[in-house]
């Protein structure tokens, strides 16, 4: 499954909705997802790609991770993933 596929997937069961329903250009609050929400599907990321995701629930406007949109998310990932692959 692509990294793509998988972040959708994840979005779309904390939205309570299903993977189609989510685009690229969806944003988290479009799709109802509230701060608890977006939380939630950090954690679910952070699992899922293990991967420590830079973000700062208290503070998610100074984070270095853009959760905008699901375009962006995915970008985050893939970034993440080539930063923190082991040697």
């Amino acid at each position: 499954m692509s990294v793509k596929d998988q972040v959708i997937t994840i979005i779309a069961e904390q939205a309570l909705l299903e993977p189609e329903d989510v685009t690229m250009d969806s944003t988290l609050e479009s799709l109802g997802i509230d701060s608890l929400g977006l939380v939630e599907s950090i954690f679910a990321i952070e699992e899922a790609f293990d991967i420590t995701v830079p973000f700062n629930a208290n503070k998610p406007t100074e984070s270095d991770f853009d959760i905008s949109t699901v375009a962006s998310i995915v970008a985050g990932i893939e970034r993440l993933q080539a930063e923190q692959q082991p040697e």
